[in-house]
């Protein structure tokens, strides 16, 4: 093993508390398996580096197989900048699998924490302003977990 490979480094940039609305099936032989469509509808997102709302406009098509489902979510954020705020476009995969047990739980209407959830999403953010170049030019990752009518995702950027 390379004697220069470095750690990651994570620094915690903001949360992102996206409106989800109820999915709609695209597909799939089983009732809550295969594609579906979840718009996003709304929200907002804070932090120690941004902060501003989530635009109702776009959505999450997610693949359900068993207790493993991949996602794909593509929505716009309007972020505060000096003097007024900015678009981002926001795409963002990820993976979310959890044990029997904890979706047992989760059907039962319990709180399942992230420690019992691997719910990881990886993010891509496109904008054209100047003082958000930074989002343009690093790696994220999130964790998240539900909530009632949302998805909350803490985004860190890969230092």
């Amino acid at each position: 093993m390379p004697a220069d490979l470095i750690d990651p480094g994570f620094e915690y940039c903001f949360e992102l508390r996206c409106a989800v609305d109820e999915a709609l099936p695209l597909g799939g032989s089983e009732p809550g398996e295969g594609l579906h469509f979840a718009r996003v509808s709304g929200g907002e997102f804070d932090g120690p580096r941004l902060r501003g709302r989530v635009l109702d406009s776009g959505g999450d098509w997610w693949v359900a197989r068993g207790l493993s489902v991949t996602l794909d979510a593509r929505y716009v954020i309007e972020a505060e900048v000096p003097g007024g705020a900015a678009g981002v476009e926001v795409v963002n995969r990820g993976v979310w699998r959890t044990d029997p047990s904890s979706f047992e739980r989760m059907l039962a209407g319990e709180d399942v924490g992230e420690a019992e959830l691997y719910y990881r999403t990886a993010f891509v953010f496109r904008t054209e302003h100047p003082d958000l170049q930074w989002l343009t030019e690093s790696q994220f990752v999130g964790y998240a977990r539900p909530e009632p009518g949302f998805v909350v995702i803490r985004v860190f950027r890969l230092t």
